[in-house]
């Protein structure tokens, strides 16, 4: 991981990076007449990143004008950032100063996690990376302004990001559903974080039919992972529980998906829970003073064995029956006995992030997460809020009683698919059976795992969800502070 410093202005760092704002060159800026005039007829052009080459050492101006709005500013800081990262990697760049022309902090703490997220690669299974690997190792922040703490908190939400990234990129053979229960339970205890690993006959203890059914096809069996971080000055008295979907891996059953940009990356399928884990690590390490508990069901979907059939009936953990017409949509049966143990905490909200539908991608692409919520508008505003500031956006689909009609079967509770129309919402509906308390489901199927680079999210696993978390946390913790959120 990229080391994150503070040093002393003017310092011997041979690579500079100056950071402009609104296009305004200052005067302190050391470069001699002719360098200035360059400068200056690059940002005319509007030419964003300016490298002048000393020959023992490189000067990098970056400039980025005010836009529309906070948010989009800060991206564009992120996404500069991403820009630099790169150029580090091309000119083999081993560190780097940042000088700042401006002092609006959080700008520089977005052009810095822009950097950090930039410059992530997964190279593990790569036998030569000597051409291709990041040699970026140190970035030294000239700004007396800058808290130490915050880049500590950079550091840890960066590295989480590229712990959840590295989950989801891990291919089924080297992660199935125990050993991804083991990482699970390694990586919280390393965090200081209470958890608990639940094996087949605990689960089954459980009765929870769901897991078990969609495992049924696997000769790898399931788990069940519970995290529990519980500082003792947190100030919820009712926790926060995170449930994310951990199919390791999804041929979609007996209802076999397609090969080609399909089946091909469904060891994505388990982002939603590595999202989960990285969020509730983030906060640990941060010693945040909230109650949190991450709820993990862990499986592959497998045709094999006694794998579950179109027209099988199962029964949840809360006894209800579901008519299986579809064994592809088997994310929503393992959540539903998440939920339902979801209960048994008494929560003050539940969030759930799952790649859990085709339909959600086509909706809204790469860009936008599905998200639904049912008894909680004032916490739906917030996280919506969150999603904005970090640019993993929500996008609210509505969960009116119209679409019930649609999961409706007439030999089960319920059945698991609602048909050709509507399938996220209807994803939604079937989840919603299973809640009895404020509910967030955010379905993270479009921007979870990219085909092609987008900015600072590389191909392959995003982490989408991990900072959108972070940053709601953070903003519960203001407002519980300021007892501006009623006790629920």
């Amino acid at each position: 991981m990229i080391r994150l410093k503070k040093s002393i202005q003017g310092s011997h760092h041979q690579n500079r990076i100056v950071l402009l704002k609104d296009n305004t060159l200052d005067t302190q800026l050391l470069v001699n007449e002719e360098e200035r005039t360059y400068i200056r007829e690059k940002l005319n052009l509007e030419q964003r990143l300016i490298e002048i080459n000393r020959y023992t050492s490189k000067l990098i101006i970056v400039d980025i004008p005010a836009t529309k709005d906070e948010n989009s500013t800060l991206e564009a800081w992120r996404r500069q950032g991403n820009e630099v990262a790169q150029w580090a990697k091309k000119e083999k760049i081993t560190s780097v100063e940042i000088t700042p022309m401006m002092y609006d902090t959080a700008y520089l703490l977005a052009f810095a996690e822009g950097i950090l997220l930039g410059s992530y690669q997964f190279l593990k299974y790569q036998s030569k990376t000597e051409k291709t690997k990041t040699t970026l190792q140190e970035i030294f922040f000239a700004c007396e302004q800058l808290p130490g703490k915050q880049l500590d908190e950079l550091t840890i939400l960066t590295t989480a990001v590229c712990q959840a990234r590295d989950l989801v990129n891990e291919p089924v053979i080297s992660l199935n559903a125990v050993m991804f229960g083991a990482i699970l339970q390694q990586k919280s205890k390393e965090a200081g974080i209470h958890t608990e690993l639940l094996n087949k006959e605990q689960i089954e203890a459980l009765g929870m039919g769901g897991l078990l059914a969609v495992n049924k096809g696997s000769i790898d069996p399931p788990t069940f992972s519970i995290l529990e971080w519980r500082p003792e000055n947190a100030l919820n008295s009712q926790p926060v529980i995170l449930v994310g979907k951990g199919v390791v891996f999804d041929t979609g059953g007996l209802s076999l998906k397609p090969t080609a940009k399909s089946m091909d990356f469904m060891k994505s399928d388990m982002a939603g829970a590595a999202a989960v884990a990285g969020a509730i690590q983030v906060a640990a390490l941060n010693q945040l003073p909230l109650h949190l508990v991450a709820l993990i069901p862990a499986t592959d979907n497998r045709p094999g064995g006694n794998a579950i059939t179109p027209g099988d009936v199962i029964t949840i953990s809360n006894g209800a029956t579901v008519e299986v017409l579809n064994t592809d949509a088997e994310g929503r049966l393992i959540l539903a006995d998440a939920l339902c143990f979801a209960k048994k905490y008494n929560p003050m909200l539940v969030i759930d992030l799952a790649t859990l539908t085709g339909s959600a991608v086509m909706t809204l692409g790469i860009h936008g997460i599905a998200a639904m919520g049912d008894q909680c508008r004032e916490l739906f505003s917030m996280l919506k809020e969150s999603g904005e500031r970090v640019n993993e956006r929500m996008v609210e689909l509505p969960l009116w009683d119209e679409y019930d009609e649609m999961i409706k079967s007439n030999i089960a509770d319920m059945k698991n698919i609602g048909g050709g129309e509507a399938g996220a919402i209807t994803a939604g509906k079937f989840l919603q059976r299973f809640v009895e308390y404020p509910w967030i489901h955010l379905d993270i199927a479009g921007p979870s795992f990219l085909h092609a680079a987008d900015h600072y999210r590389p191909v392959g696993g995003t982490a989408t969800g991990v900072r959108l978390l972070a940053d709601f946390f953070n903003s519960l913790v203001k407002q519980l502070s300021s007892d501006s959120i009623s006790k629920l």
